[in-house]
C-alpha cells in the first residue's frame, strides 16, 4: 500500500510566520500571552502551550497590564491595540501581511468617505477572527455576507465596495460579485476587489486532484477550522472514502478492510506537517497489526 502526505498541506505562510514568532520570543523565557488561539489546531496549541504560550481571550486581555502579547495571523481590529496601548502592553504583531493590506485598503476606503455614503462590503463568515478585524476598520460599519445568497441585504441604489476575507472561495466570490452587478442601480457604483489569498485558494483545485488520485482520504484538520471544512467538503465531493480526523486515533481501522491500494494523507492551511507525520505513523501500525 501506498501512503503519501500531500505536499501542498499544511501550515499557510501567515501561520508559519506567526507560530515562528511565537517560538522566537518564548526562547526569551517571559510570560507570552496570544490572544485566541495561535492556529486553529488543537494538538499545535496543546504543543505550544508545553513551550509556555498562555492563550486568552478578549475579556482577560482587558485587563492585563504590562504584558507581552502575540497577535496571530488573523489581525485584530483598532480597538486591540488602542486597549494594548492604555494598558502597557507590548504587541509581537504577527497579523499576516496579506491580511495587513487588507485592512489598510479597507480603512483607506472608509476614511476617504466622511459621509459614509458607500457600502463597504465583506463577503466572510460573520464572527470569524480576521472578519472582525476587517470590520473593526470601518467602525463596525461595514455590512458582511456569508454567502452570495444574502445579497438581497444590500441597497442596490447605493454605490457598494466589495471586499473577501483572505481565505473565502474564490468561486463564491465571482458568484456574488456577478449577483451584485445584475441588481445594481444604473446610478450606482460597484467596485469590487479579490482579495482573496492566492497561496490558499490555489488549495482547493489542488486538494481536488490530490483526493481524486487516492483510494482513501485522511483529511487531518482542527474542528475550528473553516479553511478546513471547505477543504473536507471537497475531498469528500470527489472521493467519498474521504474522512476528516483531529488526531492519529481518530483513525478507524475499519476504513482498510476494502484493501485500498493507495491512502493520502492531507489536511487544512491550519494543521501542521508533523501531525500528518503522526498520521502516516499510525496507519503503518494499525496495518502491521492486521498482518
Amino acid at each position: 500500500m501506498i501512503i503519501e502526505i500531500d505536499s501542498g498541506s499544511g501550515f499557510c505562510f501567515g501561520v508559519t510566520r506567526a507560530i515562528d514568532k511565537a517560538e522566537e520570543e518564548l526562547r526569551h523565557e517571559q510570560p507570552l500571552y496570544c490572544l485566541g488561539d495561535i492556529v486553529h489546531n488543537g494538538r499545535e496549541v496543546d504543543r505550544l502551550q508545553q513551550l509556555g504560550l498562555i492563550t486568552i481571550g478578549h475579556d482577560e486581555f482587558a485587563h492585563l497590564r504590562d504584558a507581552h502579547v502575540l497577535l496571530r495571523a488573523h489581525g485584530e481590529p483598532p480597538s486591540t491595540y488602542q486597549q494594548a496601548a492604555h494598558n502597557g502592553i507590548k504587541l509581537i504583531d504577527a497579523t499576516c501581511p496579506v491580511v495587513l493590506h487588507l485592512q489598510e485598503r479597507i480603512r483607506r476606503e472608509y476614511l476617504a468617505d466622511p459621509e459614509h455614503r458607500l457600502q463597504i462590503v465583506i463577503f466572510g463568515k460573520r464572527g470569524h477572527a480576521e472578519v472582525l478585524g476587517l470590520v473593526g476598520q470601518t467602525e463596525g460599519r461595514a455590512i458582511v455576507i456569508e454567502h452570495p445568497d444574502e445579497v438581497t441585504r444590500l441597497d442596490f441604489n447605493r454605490d457598494i465596495a466589495l471586499y473577501s476575507q483572505t481565505t473565502k472561495s474564490l468561486g463564491d466570490f465571482r458568484r456574488l460579485v456577478d449577483s451584485i452587478r445584475q441588481r445594481i442601480a444604473p446610478e450606482a457604483r460597484f467596485t469590487y476587489y479579490d482579495t482573496i489569498c492566492r497561496q490558499v485558494a490555489n488549495r482547493m483545485p489542488h486538494i481536488r486532484d490530490f483526493a481524486a488520485s487516492h483510494d482513501i482520504i485522511l483529511f487531518v484538520c482542527g474542528h475550528k477550522s473553516s479553511n478546513g471544512r471547505a477543504l473536507f467538503s471537497e475531498c469528500q465531493r470527489v472521493n467519498p472514502h474521504s474522512y476528516m480526523i483531529d488526531a492519529p486515533t481518530d483513525i478507524d481501522p475499519a476504513v482498510f478492510d476494502s484493501h485500498p491500494d493507495t491512502v493520502g494523507i492531507c489536511g487544512a492551511t491550519s494543521t501542521p506537517k508533523w501531525l500528518m507525520e503522526e498520521c502516516r505513523q499510525y496507519v503503518l501500525e494499525i496495518l502491521k497489526d492486521v498482518k
